[in-house]
């Protein structure tokens, strides 16, 4: 070392530095930043009470829809009314997705009506399909809405999970999945026709196989199969006040 050099020195701007005991806080995190420990009495109970009761809705969900998904049991047996009661239909769970084979038709669902003219008379409208008209509002649309993707197909998959090929109920399930269909239909047709003028409307399914693909040599029918409802009468309690 040169016997004249001298310690480099800060720069002339440079803050001074001050030493800092161990533990002390940062110099650049301010002291008083809001957190949890510093809010009131008061605060603190409505926040931890609004979580508690959350963490006890999700939990219930989730024990919920896992009874209804889980293999059949002595609790799922047990509490099969409140567990049906609370899923059907908007938290109805399946496995399709996931299958081996999944779905492979195209299911359109088709609805027309008997309306009540001026003069008393009586008159039907055609088919409408209202699956096509679901599915021209999804086409070009990035963000389609859940009720435009699912509504009618899991109203459609509601009804025949609760019905047999007779169109015969087979249990309370039936009738709500009736009624759910029925103001579906009177909310899709109040655009173009006068609800209150509708005396009864009737639905059917049309059902194809998709085509297999130019490689397989699997033989499949791709005609169209119908499966036709009878006339159901419309009611005041059908016409949702959308459609008024």
């Amino acid at each position: 070392m040169q016997p004249n050099a001298q310690p480099p020195q800060p720069w002339p701007d440079a803050p001074p530095q001050t030493a800092r005991a161990p533990g002390d806080a940062p110099q650049d995190v301010p002291q008083d930043a809001p957190h949890v420990a510093g809010l009131p009495a008061g605060a603190k109970v409505v926040l931890i009470a609004a979580a508690a009761v959350l963490t006890v809705a999700v939990a219930a969900h989730l024990g919920i829809v896992f009874l209804h998904v889980a293999p059949s049991n002595t609790v799922s047996k047990q509490h099969a009314e409140t567990v049906d009661d609370y899923v059907y239909p908007e938290f109805e769970q399946n496995w399709k997705l996931f299958a081996p084979n999944p779905l492979q038709q195209n299911v359109a669902v088709h609805a027309r009506a008997e309306i009540r003219a001026g003069d008393g008379t009586l008159r039907q409208t055609g088919w409408t399909n209202l699956t096509a008209s679901d599915a021209a509002h999804i086409r070009g649309n990035p963000f389609p809405s859940h009720t435009v993707q699912n509504e009618l197909r899991r109203a459609w998959d509601f009804f025949t999970g609760s019905h047999d090929d007779d169109n015969r109920a087979t249990g309370t399930r039936g009738t709500l999945s009736e009624a759910y269909l029925r103001r579906i239909v009177m909310l899709r047709l109040g655009a173009r026709l006068d609800p209150d003028r509708v005396v009864r409307i009737q639905l059917r399914s049309a059902t194809r196989s998709v085509a297999p693909p130019p490689w397989s040599n699997e033989s499949v029918d791709t005609r169209t199969r119908y499966r036709v409802l009878p006339w159901w009468p419309v009611s005041g309690a059908d016409i949702p006040e959308a459609a008024r």
